[in-house]
């Protein structure tokens, strides 16, 4: 895979992950009005969907294919052929399809959510990938609940689906536990101990439940990660998703990460405005980058700066 080392990749799943907020849900017509924004703003893949779980779903995953161009078009599926073949479905007008599939990695998810084995569910990963990989080329692969998962297994599950054709590997902080240095270091670990990893691009899908959504996908850019999924607004069940303003103007502003995206940061506002009204998700006045304050320089370090200057001249 020949890729620029130091892009990122942008992965927006406002319409997927962003819309399990209640009281959310969009029309297919506002969905497509939000994945033209995301198409001008230039993120490189847009999730339009989970085409399985209902008929709208399906419906705005094929109308979103008819008419965005230049980003890839992402389905959701669980591990399993009937998610994957409707998500085929929904896909079939999209310039450039892919299918985005995974099952829970840590114990606690093969245990409880489906009473299984580790080895099981190696078998199914693997599985899914490799018949989803038929029909499409582009597979993302969701190792669920990484970030609680046992270090070796989940090396083992990445290297497993790589081999099985997978091009992208999605480390998720499900619930949002992580600290920033255990997120980076479970990255590095894969990328240190995965033999085929360089033959796919590592993916931060971080939760924001106490607050470190924004710091965790950092360390993971900073560790190897080369894709960040996230939401306009950070919005998305719970506490939300990884704002990708946030991470985007982050990169932005420091040149010494070393690492860039081809996201038109002036957009910003505008599409944070229109997510705001569609969704009916206020946006709080604080909020960094897009918040009402964020523009107002009466604020913080700038009033600051501004009554600190007269104060030094009068003392000396």
């Amino acid at each position: 895979m020949i890729h620029d080392p130091n892009r990122v990749y942008v992965f927006d799943t406002t319409l997927r992950d962003g819309e399990q907020v209640p009281g959310c849900q969009l029309t297919t017509p506002e969905k497509i009005e939000i994945a033209r924004e995301l198409e001008e703003l230039g993120v490189d893949i847009i999730e339009a969907g989970f085409p399985i779980s209902s008929p709208g779903d399906f419906q705005s995953v094929v109308e979103i294919s008819k008419v965005v161009r230049n980003p890839t078009i992402c389905a959701l599926t669980r591990a399993n052929k009937g998610d994957i073949d409707v998500a085929i479905e929904s896909l079939q007008y999209a310039k450039n399809p892919r299918i985005h599939t995974g099952i829970g990695a840590s114990d606690q998810h093969i245990k409880h959510k489906f009473n299984s084995t580790r080895e099981e569910i190696l078998q199914r990963a693997v599985d899914a990938v490799k018949y989803a990989k038929k029909s499409v080329e582009d597979i993302e692969f969701y190792a669920e609940d990484a970030g609680r998962a046992d270090i070796n297994f989940l090396a083992q599950m990445i290297e497993a689906v790589i081999a099985a054709g997978a091009t992208v590997v999605n480390i998720p902080d499900t619930n949002g536990y992580c600290l920033p240095n255990q997120y980076g270091e479970k990255i590095k670990f894969l990328k240190d101990n995965v033999q085929n990893i360089d033959k796919a691009i590592i993916s931060a899908h971080c939760h924001n439940d106490l607050g470190l959504a924004t710091a965790n996908s950092i360390a993971g850019l900073q560790n190897g990660c080369r894709q960040v999924e996230g939401t306009i607004n950070g919005i998305g069940e719970r506490a939300g998703n990884t704002s990708l303003e946030e991470v985007v103007m982050i990169l932005k502003t420091h040149p010494v990460l070393g690492l860039h995206t081809h996201i038109n940061t002036r957009n910003f506002y505008e599409i944070s405005q229109l997510v705001r009204t569609q969704m009916h998700m206020p946006v709080q006045a604080n909020k960094a980058i897009v918040g009402a304050n964020a523009f107002a320089h009466s604020s913080g370090i700038h009033q600051d700066g501004f009554f600190e200057e007269p104060r030094k001249l009068r003392d000396h």
